[in-house]
């Protein structure tokens, strides 16, 4: 691990691993793990000899730390574009693809214009719709640049550009929960401390196979699935996540096929799996070989990660294999994980944990499983009062604030939210710490997340967590099923102007107007006698009526904010007219 951390740049640990193993495979693409043809592959040799035409094709467009929008749909095409701009000496800015939906589109034209891109690159097949996308947005003077298709410059004209540590490497745009997507300052030093962090805390080497399907673009597929594994001189096995939202089961067969030890996922992905994939899908299927099954880029439920190892096991899952862990990508990536041990879930006073306090839940008092991510492994952590800025002791709950050199280097062009956010202080002068937004504590020395600052929900003076609401409400009612929902908080019309709690909720199959009624009424009842929280009001929505980002996290903001605009289409409505104003939406109805 100490090799990575002390080479010089990225690009110079991936150049070695061309000279001295050309012909071993760098990375695979699986379109079915269930076919023998259903896999595509790219030796280093080939990845370094690509990215280097890339590189000199970019110099004639692109100045030293210029930065370079990546639009590829999942595959290899999208690697050699990114080790390209790294040979370039350029910025790479992933991106998700622009989409069919405005608000997608109009996201991706944010960051070209936040990163100032002075470059796009693309494939062949996919050039058409970008040249649509540029046209429309008015970007149609950046060059765009496709890199599969031969032309241009060859390998051959390329030389390594100087690079080191502090050499930004990446914007590493936030997944934009808040709607206001934020790029985040990647240098060389922060991905190579990074892949050595995980590859130390998984016990990872050249013959370690990595992979999974999370989105290129996002941190936990870039930084966790893509680079350790290349960085290591190992192979990285990718798939693309529409595959697996169609059909779960493959995820699993690609992880026997190939004897992949290490692929991570979001918590709702395990959950899918555990309900969707059937036994005729599990035919066969071998996971003895899979040691780290890492569930992380959203709150770990405990339910989740014992549905799927009892649903697994009699495949071969092992018990310690599950690995809640906790990153983010302001942090490059990994933070702490829970390795080499089955799960350990607290079940902590609920009542407490309202008021900030992580305690046992005595026999007679409602509880909440909260799920142990492990040592910090990547940083240091200090838990903060987020007021106050007074460190907390073990067992008490702030917020987590980090340091170290996997932090990045703050959010591009925005000086002010990083003085603020990455170069926190604590009220006795230590600084130098990196703001998470999120809550937990350390409870015998393992980090434990209990949700996050801004969608904690005060309600009457009490905090509860959303996830654990939706979490209760899909619990309780099996029409909800593996449906995704969102609650958030709104200012009341009452005389007092508390908040009050909204219920968004997606619904499929349910076209009975008297029982979008009664599920609409019992949703309110659960969340009235599970957490003594009155609802305000209740929204069923059609599937995909949720606003998620393109790793599956829920955009509670972005629901709260379309609530408030009105601009929501439920197919059933139920409004409280004492707490809030009905909405002039489809079906409502005033309770």
């Amino acid at each position: 691990m100490a090799g990575i951390i002390t080479a010089p740049s990225v690009g110079a640990v991936l150049r070695e691993h061309a000279e001295k193993r050309p012909e071993k495979t760098a990375a695979v693409f699986v379109t079915d793990p269930l076919r023998e043809d259903g896999a595509r592959r790219l030796s280093y040799a080939e990845l370094d000899a690509q990215a280097r035409s890339v590189a000199a094709r970019l110099r004639a467009h692109v100045p030293p730390g210029g930065r370079v929008l990546l639009l590829h749909p999942a595959g290899l095409a999208f690697l050699t574009a990114f080790v390209g701009c790294l040979y370039a000496g350029a910025v790479a800015v992933p991106s998700s693809l622009p989409g069919r939906y405005r608000h997608e589109r109009y996201r991706v034209k944010r960051i070209a214009d936040d990163a100032g891109a002075t470059a796009i690159l693309t494939d062949t097949a996919t050039r058409p719709d970008i040249e649509a996308w540029t046209a429309e947005e008015g970007l149609g003077t950046i060059p765009l640049l496709v890199t599969d298709d031969d032309t241009g410059p060859g390998p051959r004209q390329w030389t390594m550009p100087p690079a080191g540590h502090d050499t930004l490497a990446v914007l590493q745009y936030t997944s934009g929960s808040t709607g206001d997507p934020k790029g985040v300052m990647i240098s060389h030093g922060n991905v190579l401390h990074n892949s050595a962090n995980l590859a130390a805390a998984l016990d990872l080497h050249d013959t370690t196979t990595i992979g999974g399907w999370i989105p290129h673009f996002h941190d936990m597929g870039l930084m966790g699935s893509i680079l350790p594994p290349l960085l290591l001189g190992s192979t990285t096995v990718l798939m693309s996540p529409s595959t697996f939202l169609k059909r779960p089961h493959l995820w699993l067969h690609m992880i026997d096929r190939f004897g992949i030890e290490a692929s991570a996922a979001p918590d709702f992905a395990y959950d899918l799996c555990s309900r969707r994939v059937t036994e005729a899908h599990s035919e066969g299927l071998d996971l003895s070989r899979w040691r780290h099954a890492l569930d992380g880029s959203e709150p770990v439920r405990a339910a989740v990660l014992e549905r799927f190892q009892r649903r697994f096991a009699r495949h071969g899952l092992r018990p310690d294999a599950l690995t809640p862990c906790y990153g983010m990508a302001e942090a490059t990536l990994f933070i702490s994980g829970a390795v080499g041990t089955p799960p350990r879930i607290r079940h902590v006073a609920a009542g407490l944990l309202e008021r900030h306090e992580f305690r046992p839940a005595a026999p007679d008092e409602p509880v909440r499983a909260v799920v142990g991510c492990g040592p910090p492994l990547g940083a240091e952590v200090r838990i903060v009062e987020p007021d106050t800025r007074r460190v907390l002791p073990e067992g008490a709950v702030g917020e987590i604030w980090i340091r170290g050199e996997i932090v990045g280097r703050g959010y591009w062009n925005r000086e002010a939210t990083n003085e603020a956010e990455f170069r926190a202080t604590t009220v006795d002068g230590d600084t130098g710490y990196l703001r998470t937004g999120d809550l937990g504590v350390l409870h015998e020395g393992e980090l434990h997340i209990t949700g996050r600052i801004k969608d904690v929900l005060i309600l009457r003076g009490r905090n509860l967590y959303p996830q654990d609401i939706e979490h209760e409400l899909r619990t309780q009612w099996p029409e909800l099923g593996n449906l995704v929902g969102a609650c958030f908080a709104v200012p009341g019309e009452g005389p007092q102007g508390d908040d009050v709690l909204v219920v968004t909720q997606e619904v499929r199959g349910i076209k009975e107007e008297e029982r979008l009624r009664e599920l609409a009424a019992e949703m309110r009842l659960t969340v009235a006698r599970e957490f003594g929280a009155p609802v305000g009001a209740v929204l069923l929505l059609r599937p995909g009526g949720v606003r998620r980002t393109t790793s599956g996290k829920i955009q509670r903001s972005a629901m709260r904010d379309l609530f408030r605009t009105g601009a929501l289409r439920p197919t059933y409505a139920a409004y409280e007219e004492s707490l809030l104003r009905p909405l002039p939406e489809a079906r409502e109805a005033s309770v």
